[in-house]
């Protein structure tokens, strides 16, 4: 279970690591929360539609949609939207770094409001030490120079929180459902929100005006980046800890990398090579998949 875990963990990097580029090209020509809207709207579109093929059965408790509508504005119609705008005043190696505060958020949350994720060790070694790695992987650019307002820094580290909150209240109250329910539900709910609030605030979108770049950069959004990808985030978080799950914040940028070099002629730098080795070094401390030496000859097997 804990290879599956991590396995699954690594597809949903690879869904989730794109989408800082996209999000760059598409919010260029789309409004922050009108970006978020339409990007939960399409997923939430294209779950109902294959639950619905798959013979879908409406939850009728008031209770489930009680707890959808908090757990899809903590994970979904908050943090969204607080990124898109954020990235448009900070450099995407800040916002990597501030979105990885979100395991250091979780952990510390979870510590207090589920009994079976109480801080350990290897919990807090495996944490901070992908959050060193996460620093190193990005410190090229750090150093190279970066663009950030206070405001941009702050609407990322409050998305962050707001994400250790999603993962912590999900745990607690949404893991007994049906599978595919929850996060469809949360995301049809939170687009019912969010979409008039950002037509109030932003306006209609300029269809017409917009690129195939920053549509396509949508689509892929909606359908991989949110709908396949919380389809995966909530397999993983039935049989993981949500301490464990928010690690994916860690692997996410080294995708970043990856892109640069592929598609921008980036040079692979050896603080990219360490960095992605401390990160993979802490996520299988937090997995419980190799043994900590803590002192003498006593370990710690967290196999």
């Amino acid at each position: 279970m804990k290879l599956k875990n991590l396995l699954l963990l690594l597809l949903l990097a690879t869904l989730w690591g794109p989408s800082f580029l996209f999000i760059k090209i598409a919010v260029i020509e789309i409004s922050p929360i009108t970006l978020a809207a339409l990007r939960i709207g399409l997923a939430a579109l294209v779950l109902h539609a294959y639950l619905f093929m798959k013979g879908y059965e409406f939850n009728r408790s008031w209770k489930f949609w009680q707890h959808v509508t908090v757990a899809g504005f903590f994970a979904h119609a908050l943090p969204f939207a607080l990124i898109n705008w954020g990235e448009q005043y900070i450099d995407s190696s800040i916002a990597s770094i501030l979105n990885g505060l979100t395991p250091l958020c979780t952990v510390l949350i979870a510590n207090f409001a589920i009994a079976d994720e109480r801080m350990t060790p290897e919990k807090i070694i495996g944490t901070v030490l992908g959050f060193i790695g996460l620093f190193v992987l990005v410190s090229p650019n750090l150093v190279s120079g970066v663009s950030a307002s206070i405001w941009g820094i702050l609407a990322v580290a409050v998305a962050a929180l707001s994400y250790g909150v999603a993962l912590v209240y999900s745990r607690i109250h949404l893991m007994k459902e049906k599978p595919l329910y929850a996060p469809s539900s949360q995301l049809l709910v939170s687009s019912i929100y969010l979409i008039p609030f950002a037509l109030a605030v932003e306006g209609p979108v300029l269809w017409g005006t917009l690129s195939w770049d920053a549509i396509w950069s949508l689509v892929i959004l909606g359908v991989f980046g949110t709908a396949l990808a919380f389809v995966i985030y909530y397999r993983i978080l039935a049989t993981a800890t949500a301490s464990y799950l928010s690690l994916v914040t860690y692997l996410m940028p080294i995708y970043g990398v990856a892109l640069g070099i592929l598609f921008l002629d980036e040079v692979l730098a050896v603080e990219a090579i360490v960095g992605a080795c401390l990160i993979v070094l802490g996520i299988m401390i937090a997995n419980k998949t190799i043994s900590i030496p803590m002192g003498g000859k006593k370990t710690i097997n967290v196999a």
